[in-house]
């Protein structure tokens, strides 16, 4: 195990004597990216994607990883409280602003981690799992070479500064497949906007979320040796794509070339349906009460970029079409034209959680939701069975106002067209 533990600390060593830089320039100045089908693995673009970089943030994917592995096999629950240690309260920022000797829920841990990239709260999770940061490390680094990253060392559970921890492109997307594919249950927890703590809104670093059509995760990263990370997934007509883009020099050039690279993936012939299991929603509008400070894009300053293929529906991971349920029938509108839109807010596991999330949304948006008429489907999507929460009775104007505006307040949701009622 020794050592295959610095197989990837020889490749950086390899990289900075082959170009005479220091190891802190030769990964400053790569820059690598990959596209993957999520589903098969087919590889539709590599610009230099076994590159050794280093992956910031985006470790805290593999420390997610870990966590899901608890919790299906026991070891963890989301209400469980975790105690905070002094080592975890000595994390610099990013962070939620732990106490020693406080505790702190997983389902926050997690939450802290996906929208705030919480570092503090990396460590509770990672001694929880391992007893120390450093043994669980290790165990991040075995479980990366389970799924296939081959070129993967970790010394931390954040991503926080250390040359020693490196990675490529390809391994980074391998993890991104792993997780949807090992954790479907959990995915939705990636496409969180906000976490609210203390009548704050802290929102999502994947900014490119929010105007790439289709895009519902992963993660981004950023230290002055890796760059601008990201690691993003979305779906379109059925197929979803995995992205993964290393050493951006800023935050929007980062989102705007993982924008370009998805989009000329997209292009290219589909080597077949994403007919895999479905990655049901869950129900995350739950948060706990949590502040922090830092961001992993704080070196950059926010520009507003023009919008890539802009579109609502970029909140829910979207379900396989059911063709055994018969279509409800629409009511008319108030305006007196054929109502046949729908917004649909997730597709869960219980009925009760599809009502709740249609509960929600209504008390989110009372007016624009006035007219429409709740609906919670059973549906089929291959050998899983989901609950889809719709509000029906829409015209498509307002059916694309009521998404835009549950998207900007954080909650799940896509405009559903006539065409794809089913």
């Amino acid at each position: 195990m020794g050592r295959r533990l610095f197989a990837a600390a020889a490749l950086l060593g390899m990289v900075a004597v082959g170009s005479g830089l220091s190891a802190a320039e030769a990964l400053a100045a790569k820059a690598a990216a990959i596209v993957m089908d999520a589903r098969t693995g087919q590889v539709l673009i590599d610009q230099d994607a076994d590159s050794i970089v280093h992956p910031a943030s985006l470790t805290k994917m593999m420390t997610l990883y870990l966590t899901f592995d608890a919790l299906d096999d026991g070891r963890l629950s989301l209400d469980q409280q975790l105690p905070v240690s002094s080592w975890a309260e000595s994390m610099s920022p990013t962070k939620l602003g732990l106490r020693a000797g406080s505790t702190l829920k997983v389902e926050t841990a997690i939450l802290g981690l996906v929208t705030k990239s919480a570092n503090d709260a990396a460590v509770v999770l990672a001694e929880a799992l391992g007893g120390t940061e450093s043994r669980f490390a290790e165990m991040m680094t075995r479980k990366g070479r389970e799924i296939g990253m081959r070129h993967t060392l970790y010394r931390n559970a954040s991503g926080l500064p250390n040359m020693e921890q490196v990675t490529t492109a390809r391994d980074y997307a391998m993890l991104s497949r792993a997780l949807m594919r090992d954790h479907a249950k959990y995915y939705p927890y990636f496409s969180r906007r906000n976490f609210v703590y203390g009548g704050r809104t802290l929102p999502n670093h994947n900014r490119l979320m929010s105007r790439y059509e289709g895009m519902d995760g992963i993660k981004t990263g950023y230290t002055v040796a890796s760059g601008f990370n990201l690691a993003a997934s979305a779906v379109r007509d059925g197929r979803r794509l995995v992205g993964v883009v290393m050493g951006g020099k800023s935050a929007v050039s980062r989102d705007n070339r993982m924008a370009a690279l998805l989009d000329q993936a997209f292009g290219r012939a589909s080597p077949g349906r994403d007919d895999g299991p479905v990655m049901a929603s869950l129900d995350t509008s739950r948060s706990d009460a949590i502040d922090g400070e830092g961001d992993d894009d704080d070196e950059e300053p926010v520009v507003k970029a023009k919008p890539t293929r802009a579109a609502l529906q970029v909140a829910a991971v979207p379900a396989a079409p059911a063709r055994d349920v018969k279509p409800t029938h629409d009511a008319k509108s108030t305006r007196g034209g054929p109502s046949h839109w729908a917004v649909q807010v997730g597709a869960f596991s219980s009925r009760a959680a599809g009502n709740k999330a249609v509960s929600q949304a209504v008390k989110q948006a009372p007016v624009l939701l006035r007219t429409a008429k709740a609906s919670v489907v059973e549906a089929k999507a291959g050998k899983d069975t989901v609950y889809r929460a719709r509000l029906t009775g829409m015209d498509e104007q307002d059916a694309r106002k009521a998404c835009a505006f549950l998207t900007k307040h954080g909650h799940h949701c896509v405009a559903v067209s006539p065409n794809e009622r089913s």
